[in-house]
This record gives C-alpha cells, sequence and structure tokens, in this order.
C-alpha cells in the first residue's frame, strides 16, 4: 500500500490533471463562441496552472519536511528506548 505523503500527493495530482481537462474543454467551446474572450481567458488558466504548479511544490517541501521530522522523532524515540533499556538492565530504576 502506498504511503500516506505519496497517496495525498497522488490525489492532489489527479485532482488537479482533471480540472485541467475540465477547463481545457470549456476553452474549446468558447473559443467558438467569442476568441477575444477566449483568449484572455486562457491566459487566466496558465497563470493558475502557475500558481497550482507552485502549490504543488510547496506541499511536496512540507511533506518532505515533516517525513524528516518523523524520522528524527523516530530515532529520538529509540534512543530514548535504549536509555530506558540501559537503566532497566543495570537496576537503576528511578521510579
Amino acid at each position: 500500500m502506498l504511503s500516506r505523503p505519496i497517496a495525498l500527493v497522488f490525489l492532489l495530482w489527479l485532482i488537479v490533471i482533471t480540472s485541467q481537462f475540465e477547463q481545457k474543454q470549456q476553452i474549446v467551446i468558447e473559443a467558438e463562441a467569442n476568441p477575444m474572450e477566449s483568449r484572455r481567458k486562457q491566459r487566466m488558466l496558465v497563470n493558475e496552472e502557475v500558481v497550482k504548479e507552485k502549490i504543488i511544490l510547496s506541499q511536496e517541501r512540507n511533506i518532505q519536511q515533516l517525513n524528516e521530522l518523523v524520522q528524527s522523532l523516530q530515532r529520538q524515540l529509540l534512543h530514548c528506548r535504549g536509555i530506558n533499556g540501559s537503566m532497566h538492565d543495570n537496576g537503576n530504576i528511578f521510579e
């Protein structure tokens, strides 16, 4: 099974691709009706795509940072377990 961050990125990617497909269909229909309006909307859509790509890249960076934090916390937990285990082994239990 996919890990959660990968699944989230895939889902977001799928949503973006689907929405772009729908928008492009609308552009074709509107281009036939009004060419000037169509060009303006195309420029807007290009700008929206750039923003979406920036958002996705930002989210990917955030996911990577979260993964690094999780790994750091897992290492700290293992370290704490190791210290706690050695105190139990030596009979130095502070309760």
